[in-house]
């Protein structure tokens, strides 16, 4: 236990980020060792000065990581140390990688296959359709799903997840005392059954603004590919993109409508080569070179059977065009507008399609 207190009282130092934090384990030897040393070999240490070595020796953070570490005990939280086994393992080769992280929860971080997804915070009603088709279809490669937990993209990924039962994560900006936002409470302990949550934040810590973009860097360091669903060319999204590229990431992004100023974060990214251009889960599974489970290929065959001629027929056109409006629909079925509409409003029961303004359909795979 002492070991832990130690691991955690060095977080709590003003001015000792990650970076810092491993010269001083490794110039001393341990995290004890650290502690232990006298000012003038701490002084000896690269980017220690008069400041953090007398905050070291004074040792008044030890109070603080006690009470932490009573809070994690009552909680089942489990730290997680940069060079334990549990630790994410996409983390620890970044230079900027948190010290330590605290997580709750059943999944395991370093899953086979790991999808960040994120977007804007008040996306289009075609961006929630595309982002729960992108999950449901992300079901059918075995991932686990890693995002923010915040209003837009992030939570309707959760949910999806949870709908699904596909593991996800969610990475907080704070500590995990309390959820950010609290309309999110109910979907994050859902999360916990099947995934969890993570920060590197101690438990009383806030969500400032200027914790957000160290959440994002998690978001991106701990996956294999990062999907954008929506942004603007500003906010966390593109943050976590441009983490994701320097992180040699994949980066995937749908195109978003160019007269849209709200949805330019993802043309952006494609335009400039940061982000390769999807339309579906399938454009991910052929570039990560990833096999579908055979289960779930057979699940989309049995339910395709089970259709009629004419389910099948809309079904099939609208996995070419993939969204289409009821006049098209007319045209293209010959199918009369009053049977095709009861055939539309059979398949949307069935979770097959979905109604969007202006009498478009869109297929949800």
């Amino acid at each position: 236990m002492s070991n832990w207190l130690h691991k955690i009282a060095l977080t709590l130092i003003p001015k000792v980020g990650p970076i810092t934090a491993r010269n001083l384990i490794s110039y001393c030897g341990s995290i004890e060792a650290v502690f232990e040393a006298r000012k003038k070999e701490l002084l000896r240490i690269p980017g220690i000065g008069e400041g953090i070595a007398t905050a070291i020796l004074q040792k008044d953070y030890f109070e603080a990581a006690e009470r932490e570490l009573e809070f994690l005990e009552h909680q089942d939280i489990q730290p997680l140390f940069y060079l334990d086994d549990t630790y994410p393992d996409r983390l620890k080769s970044l230079v900027d990688a948190p010290l330590l992280l605290y997580y709750k929860g059943s999944a395991d971080l370093n899953h086979p296959r790991i999808v960040s997804v994120v977007g804007t915070r008040k996306p289009s009603t075609l961006g929630v359709v595309l982002c729960e088709q992108l999950i449901s279809d992300l079901k059918n490669y075995g991932v686990l799903v890693v995002s923010g937990l915040a209003y837009g993209i992030d939570v309707t990924a959760h949910k999806k997840c949870v709908e699904k039962e596909i593991e996800t994560v969610g990475v907080l900006g704070h500590g995990l005392k309390k959820i950010y936002p609290a309309q999110h409470r109910q979907i994050a302990y859902q999360m916990l059954e099947n995934g969890g949550l993570l920060t590197q934040f101690t438990s009383d810590t806030l969500p400032d603004r200027d914790h957000f973009p160290m959440r994002n860097k998690i978001v991106a360091g701990m996956c294999d590919a990062v999907v954008v669903v929506e942004t603007a060319q500003r906010g966390g999204s593109m943050i976590t993109a441009f983490c994701a590229n320097d992180y040699n990431k994949d980066v995937f992004a749908f195109p978003g409508r160019t007269n849209d100023a709200h949805l330019q974060g993802c043309n952006h990214l494609i335009k400039t080569h940061k982000a390769a251009l999807i339309e579906s889960a399938k454009d991910i599974g052929y570039i990560m070179r990833w096999e579908e489970s055979n289960d779930q290929k057979e699940t989309q065959l049995n339910l395709f059977h089970d259709l009629s001629a004419e389910e099948q027929s809309i079904v099939g056109i609208l996995q070419e065009k993939n969204e289409m409006g009821i006049d098209q629909l007319v045209y293209e079925t010959q199918i009369n507008n009053s049977q095709l509409a009861s055939l539309l409003l059979n398949l949307e029961f069935k979770g097959l399609l979905k109604t969007m303004p202006g009498k478009r359909y869109l297929l949800v795979r």
